[in-house]
């Protein structure tokens, strides 16, 4: 790459947005951290049993589901907002051409499933590192393209928390775990019109809440391929989803990125 591309590129991506960064909401890395931060072996997700599925559960009201939500300050390095309206994409705007992947689609936006009495969204965006120490024009061609790579190394989640009555919470993870289940293959997503290629669902390891799982999913557009990474958490009716998405991953064609476990684990603390 020419050193003046490298260094320009490098500036535009300095100025992105927050905004733009949590938008583009996707995915993390090997998820083989629990949310707590331990490490795991790779596997197949595991789930806690602390709260009988079966059980009927009372379904947090609207304010309980806020104080339960991230705020900023919550999660050590990261900022916090709520999702505005920018963010969301109404579930009649959500597809898939096979009707088995529709919870992964559902998921994937923070999209509540049938029984979903409150719903919050928030956006979850790790601090930028430490600029370099040079000056772009001081730098080797080598050293511009680290800048550049440093620069993009943000990883952006989007937290979704959905409160269910009754047994519908349990519901609806066991739907969405045969869904990531049935659509590993792959299958296509319309988004507000536009359709998004899903080529592959992998199950990875986490842990928290009552049950948890999560996957990596990636996504092909004009034959380059970018990792996401989807995380499911219950605690007694309420549903946390988590998708994750670094730009330096997309721009490196699917390397792998870390899993945001901070977050999750944030998360499954303010739940309880």
């Amino acid at each position: 790459m020419r050193a003046t591309v490298v260094r320009r590129t490098a500036l535009a991506a300095c100025a992105v947005s927050l905004t733009l960064l949590a938008t583009a909401c996707g995915g993390s890395s090997d998820a083989d951290t629990d949310a707590g931060g331990g490490k795991n072996d790779k596997g197949a997700a595991t789930s806690g049993s602390s709260s009988d599925p079966k059980t009927s559960a009372k379904a947090l009201s609207t304010a309980e589901l806020e104080t339960a939500s991230l705020k900023q300050g919550d999660v050590e390095g990261h900022k916090v907002a709520e999702a505005g309206p920018d963010d969301e994409v109404p579930a009649d705007g959500l597809k898939a051409d096979k009707a088995t992947c529709l919870p992964v689609v559902h998921a994937m936006y923070g999209a509540a499933e049938a029984g979903s009495k409150a719903t919050t969204k928030r956006k979850v965006i790790t601090d930028p590192k430490a600029g370099a120490k040079k000056s772009l024009k001081d730098m080797t061609d080598g050293e511009a393209e680290g800048a550049l790579k440093a620069a993009f190394d943000l990883t952006s989640t989007l937290v979704a928390l959905n409160a269910y009555e009754g047994t519908a919470g349990p519901d609806a993870f066991a739907g969405l775990k045969k869904a990531a289940v049935d659509c590993a293959g792959g299958f296509t997503a319309t988004v507000a019109g536009t359709k998004q290629k899903i080529v592959s669902i992998t199950e990875e390891k986490v842990t928290g809440g009552d049950e948890a799982a999560a996957w990596t999913l990636i996504q092909e557009d004009e034959g380059a391929k970018a990792p996401f990474k989807l995380v499911a958490l219950r605690k007694e009716g309420t549903v946390a989803t988590f998708l994750s998405f670094n730009l330096a991953a997309g721009q490196d064609g699917g390397a792998k990125f870390t899993v945001p476990t901070e977050v999750v684990a944030a998360q499954a603390k303010k739940l309880g």
